[in-house]
Order: structure tokens, then C-alpha cells, then sequence
């Protein structure tokens, strides 16, 4: 009796140990895969091509992600950041607002903790087919205090007012020396008239005095 007690024993044991190195052997395999995160989708996908620019670029991981140590950059061709503000977290999901530029490829880089402080890094790329040009800004139009007067500045009529003035002074001194050159021939047709009255009594005188 006491034999066949000790053989059920030993075989609920061994069934027990059974068990519970299946169960270990089951879960240890599983504790260090999910110690590390890893990315399980995106939005856009990987190696998309796109026709229109989404709002913005979600990554979705397998455990929940920490911010502060959390990276999440999105650039564009020529290594244009197209990031529109900060990026903002739910759970094992991050979603950062997208600034589209031209068209061209663009890569989502991330880097994210795991459970175990090992740091994963990864990218996820897509294509614009359609990108959107800049825009230049408009220039301001111009104001009422923007158009120069039409009429001569004042610094411009006090430079102009000497030589306009000139011309008049020299009229007025024209005007002014214009009656000697009268004078003078006034006097010589006098003196020309007196010598020829002078001449003609001289001559009367001399033909009376010879009858």
C-alpha cells in the first residue's frame, strides 16, 4: 500500500515539473522579445507613392512609447525639414504634423526605449508625386506717403532759383547800359548838325565879302 502511494507521488511530481517547465519554457523565450519595441505600422505606409500630401505622418509601435525618449523627425528632398509643429503621443502611437514641400522622397526617421533601456531606430520613406511650390510674398503696394510729390522739391527750387534769377539780372543790366550808346549818337549827330551850321555862315560870309 504504502508502494503504491509513494509511485502515484512521484508521478503527480514529475507531472507537476512537467508542466511547469513548459510553462517556463514558454515564457522565457518571450520575456526578452517583449523587452524591445518595435514598429508595427505607419500611415503613410513604407514606400508609398502618393498623389496628395497627408495632414500629417502617424507610427504605431508595439508597446507604449515614452516622450522623453521618443524621436521623431520627417525631412524632405534636399534635406528639408517637413516637420509643422511638435509631434503629440496616445498610448504606442505618435503622429507629427506634415509640411509638405516639393515633390520628391521623404524619410520619417524614429528612435524609441525599450523595456530594457535598448534604443530602436528605424525609418519609414514615401514619395510626393505632386509637391507644393513656394510662394513668394507679395510686395506691400505703395501709399499716398510713398509717391513723391510731382512738383520740384524744395531743396531742388532753392538750387534752380540762383540760375533762374541770373538771366533776369542780366536783363536788368541790359535794360539798365541799353540808353548810352543813344546818348553818344544823339551828341555826334549835334555836333555834326553845330559844325555844319558853323561851316555854312563861314562860307555866306566869305561869298558877301567878295561882291
Amino acid at each position: 500500500m504504502g508502494g503504491i502511494m509513494g509511485r502515484r507521488v512521484t508521478r503527480v511530481g514529475t507531472l507537476l515539473l512537467s508542466v511547469v517547465t513548459g510553462v517556463l519554457w514558454v515564457l522565457l523565450p518571450a520575456a526578452p522579445a517583449a523587452a524591445h519595441n518595435s514598429l508595427t505600422g505607419s500611415d503613410p505606409r513604407n514606400g508609398v507613392r502618393l498623389g496628395k500630401a497627408p495632414a500629417d505622418v502617424r507610427l504605431t509601435f508595439l508597446a507604449r512609447l515614452d516622450p522623453t525618449t521618443t524621436r521623431v523627425t520627417v525631412t524632405g528632398p534636399d534635406n528639408i525639414s517637413a516637420t509643422a509643429g511638435k509631434p503629440s503621443y496616445a498610448g504606442s502611437r505618435v503622429t507629427v504634423p506634415f509640411r509638405p514641400g516639393v515633390a520628391g522622397l521623404y524619410i520619417v526617421q524614429y528612435q524609441v526605449a525599450s523595456g530594457d533601456g535598448h534604443p530602436i531606430k528605424g525609418e519609414v520613406r514615401f514619395t510626393l508625386t505632386v509637391g507644393v511650390a513656394p510662394t513668394a510674398s507679395p510686395l506691400p503696394a505703395a501709399t499716398a506717403t510713398d509717391v513723391p510729390p510731382a512738383g520740384p522739391s524744395p531743396s531742388a527750387a532753392a538750387t534752380s532759383s540762383p540760375a533762374a534769377a541770373q538771366p533776369l539780372s542780366r536783363a536788368a543790366d541790359q535794360d539798365g547800359s541799353a540808353w548810352w550808346p543813344w546818348v553818344v549818337g544823339g551828341a555826334l549827330l549835334l555836333a555834326a548838325l553845330a559844325g555844319g551850321l558853323l561851316l555854312r555862315r563861314r562860307l555866306t560870309a566869305r561869298s558877301r565879302a567878295a561882291e
